[in-house]
């Protein structure tokens, strides 16, 4: 029967007494890197969600006012291009309110960074709270960017350090 091996085995001792730990990943080199872009990719896209999120909010609750397209000036019934108006009473009729698409775009986008997150988390073998870190993102306004940027560096860094640790197959 084979025995289960833990993800970082103890290696023999150096001469100083001191023994050095073996750095293992959770897929190949090339795994990691792809989850790496897919989290770049969606950590830029969800924290630009974001500040179009916070600018709406911003609208919304700070001068009442929703983004629409299309539809009918509610006051002097012409046609409405884009641009901003009245939430109570509605402002423009049978036009399409981008606020609320931008909401619910930002939600799923949410949910897929999650699972950007998760994925590379996992790949990296990393401890419970980068997770909750990378999780952090996506919901406070430009962290993902210094996020992003922190913990791509950091794989980076881990990768090179440890050549021999991808090497799973």
């Amino acid at each position: 029967m084979i025995e289960p091996q833990p993800a970082i085995q103890p290696q023999p001792t150096n001469g100083t007494g001191t023994t050095g730990k073996k750095r293992r990943f959770g897929g190949t080199e090339a795994q990691i890197r792809s989850a790496l872009k897919f989290y770049k990719v969606l950590a830029y896209l969800t924290g630009s969600m974001l500040l179009l999120l916070c600018a709406e909010l911003i609208a919304r609750y700070g001068f009442g006012q929703y983004l629409y397209v299309g539809g009918t000036d509610a006051v002097t019934g012409q046609p409405f291009g884009l641009g901003f108006a009245d939430a109570e009473p509605p402002g423009v009729i049978g036009g399409v309110n981008l606020s609320i698409t931008v909401l619910i775009v930002h939600g799923w986008m949410y949910v897929v960074y999650l699972i950007s997150n998760f994925r590379l988390w996992s790949l990296m073998r990393w401890p419970f709270s980068k997770l909750v870190i990378l999780a952090l993102g996506g919901v406070v306004p430009f962290l993902s960017f210094f996020v992003e940027k922190k913990f791509h560096a950091e794989v980076e860094a881990e990768l090179a350090a440890n050549p021999q640790a991808p090497q799973r197959y």
